[in-house]
């Protein structure tokens, strides 16, 4: 099993960040979808947004079903009400 590293200041900070939106452009392995699942998995936790207000943009087919797998598998986890009314809309 892979351990889970912490993040680092500059992730953490785009994980946190509420006043603006974001672009995220990274080299390959340096955490962009783990940090990208966290931000989303939390703006939708804390009622900032809705899953269909939320605009990500990927390279490759694969790499947006990965990144839909990762989100699902992140908010299934959580007892949050506007978590769970999320995982309604991915699986839709």
């Amino acid at each position: 099993m892979k351990e889970k590293l912490p993040f680092s200041p500059e992730q953490q900070n785009i994980i946190d960040e509420r006043e603006k939106n974001l672009l995220v452009s990274a080299s390959a392995g340096s955490g962009k979808t783990t940090v990208m699942i966290e931000r989303i998995a939390k703006l939708l936790e804390e009622g900032k947004t809705t899953l269909g207000r939320i605009l990500v943009l990927t390279f490759t087919n694969n790499s947006a079903n990965d990144m839909k797998e990762k989100l699902y598998k992140k908010l299934s986890e959580s007892t949050n009400k506007n978590a769970r009314k999320a995982l309604f809309e991915i699986a839709g």
